[in-house]
C-alpha cells in the first residue's frame, strides 16, 4: 500500500500538542489512581491530588482541543475499508466523549459526597452540585466503569495506530507524531 506525503497529511501542531498532552494527563490520572495507597495514608492524599489535577487539566484541555478540531479539522482519512473507517470514527468519538465525561463524573463524585474538588497548591475549589449520597454511588460507579472500559478503548486505539504503521504501512501514526 502506498504512503501519503507526511507533510501534507499531518495533523496540525496544536492538534498534536493537545493529543499528546491529554494522553500524558490521562496516563498520569490512571497511574495516580492505581498507586494511591490505603485510605487515610499520606500516599493516598498525594496521589489523589495528582489524580484530581490530571483529570481537571484533561477537561480544561478538552475544550480547546474540540474547538480546534471543529475549526481546523483533521487531515483526510487514509483510504481504508468501510468497516475500519466506521470503527475508527467510533473509537475517536468515544475518546472525545471520555475526555469530557470522565473528568466531569469525577468532579460530580466528589461533590455528591459533600466536598468540593480542591486542587492542591491553588486556592480553587470546584463545586458543581451539592451532596447526595444516593446519586454519588451511581456516579462513582459510572466513573469507575468508564475508567476501566477505557483501558481497553485506549489500548485498541494504540494498537490500531501500531497496526497502521507496521501492517498497513501507511502514515496514520506518523501524522500524529
Amino acid at each position: 500500500m502506498a504512503t501519503f506525503p507526511a507533510a501534507a497529511e499531518r495533523y496540525s501542531r496544536p492538534s498534536i500538542l493537545f493529543h499528546w498532552a491529554i494522553f500524558l494527563l490521562v496516563a498520569l490520572a490512571y497511574l495516580a489512581i492505581e498507586i494511591r495507597g490505603p485510605k487515610g495514608s499520606d500516599s493516598r492524599a498525594l496521589w489523589s491530588n495528582v489524580h484530581f489535577w490530571a483529570g481537571t487539566l484533561v477537561l480544561v484541555l478538552a475544550v480547546p482541543r474540540l474547538l480546534w478540531r471543529l475549526w481546523h479539522g483533521a487531515p483526510h482519512e487514509i483510504d481504508s475499508n468501510r468497516v475500519l473507517t466506521f470503527l475508527s470514527r467510533l473509537v475517536h468519538l468515544a475518546l472525545y466523549l471520555f475526555i469530557f465525561l470522565q473528568p466531569l463524573l469525577g468532579i460530580l463524585t466528589i461533590n455528591l459526597g459533600g466536598h468540593p474538588v480542591t486542587l492542591a497548591g491553588l486556592d480553587l475549589q470546584i463545586t458543581l452540585v451539592g451532596a447526595d449520597p444516593l446519586a454519588r454511588k451511581v456516579v462513582k460507579d459510572a466513573h469507575e466503569l468508564i475508567g476501566n472500559a477505557f483501558y481497553w478503548v485506549i489500548g485498541v486505539h494504540a494498537l490500531a495506530a501500531i497496526a497502521h504503521h507496521l501492517i498497513f504501512r501507511d502514515n496514520t501514526l506518523r501524522r500524529m507524531i
